[in-house]
């Protein structure tokens, strides 16, 4: 979501920021790819083509393009898309190198994308750092519980495209701890739909971006209403219970 600490004086989001996104995108997207560590080498030209305002969200999406022995490209787009309306739009576009550091080892060749199901859960990835953990070095329930109902929103407003609030937070349940280092992977999915209300059920998995090993870390279920310009309860849809 870009909030108002993103955003410049116009109201749209600061370059420095989307590139910050990109960046992370194109580490995160390198490190699947090869599991080793990564560096950001370079990046290429990078086009701004449409802003992205504040109220949007914006997905980033990272694609390699070109794997060498140490070093790989990953193409990185930003779009931001307006929760109510669905309205998306291009807004950045660059190329990022990565070079593998600490391993002699060559990178593996490329492999065939696969098409992302577009009605498949809501997903959404992120990287845990230093100023997230704790002092085991593991992340703050806090902050996980914040990447849960970040996700809650964004899967809500998507389905119903209304203004949605958190409503409830039903169940929680922390299974394993998560690292500094790994990441972290959110699928959120609608589980009921009333007629002003969404249930998102919200899956987190830890990943070991060395060795890839995944683990099932977090479990909470949201209630998520929506609402008019007054704060009160908007009706958006008939009752409907998945499956």
């Amino acid at each position: 979501m870009v909030f108002p600490g993103d955003a410049n004086h116009h109201g749209t989001l600061f370059g420095g920021v989307a590139l910050a996104h990109m960046d992370k995108v194109a580490f995160l997207a390198a490190s699947r790819h090869g599991r080793a560590a990564f560096v950001t080498a370079s990046s290429e030209k990078i086009d701004f083509a449409a802003p992205a305002r504040i109220g949007d969200m914006v997905e980033v999406t990272g694609r390699v393009v070109r794997v060498g022995r140490k070093s790989l490209d990953v193409e990185v787009e930003l779009i931001a898309e307006a929760p109510v309306s669905g309205e998306r739009r291009l807004c950045t576009r660059g190329l990022f190198t990565l070079v593998a550091v600490g391993t002699d080892d060559p990178l593996p060749p490329m492999v065939e994308m696969v098409p992302q199901d577009a009605a498949a859960p809501f997903r959404m990835v992120d990287m845990i750092f230093p100023n997230q953990t704790n002092h085991y070095g593991t992340l703050y329930g806090g902050d996980a519980l914040r990447m849960m109902g970040k996700a809650a929103f964004i899967a809500s407003t998507r389905h119903a495209r209304a203004v949605m609030v958190m409503a409830a937070s039903d169940r929680i349940d922390f299974r394993s701890p998560i690292r500094e280092g790994e990441m972290v992977e959110l699928t959120a999915e609608v589980r009921m739909t009333g007629r002003s209300s969404v249930r998102i059920g919200v899956d987190l998995s830890a990943e070991d971006l060395i060795t890839g090993e995944r683990r099932h870390a977090a479990t909470a279920l949201f209630t998520m209403v929506g609402v008019d310009a007054d704060g009160r309860p908007q009706a958006f849809g008939e009752e409907v219970t998945p499956g």
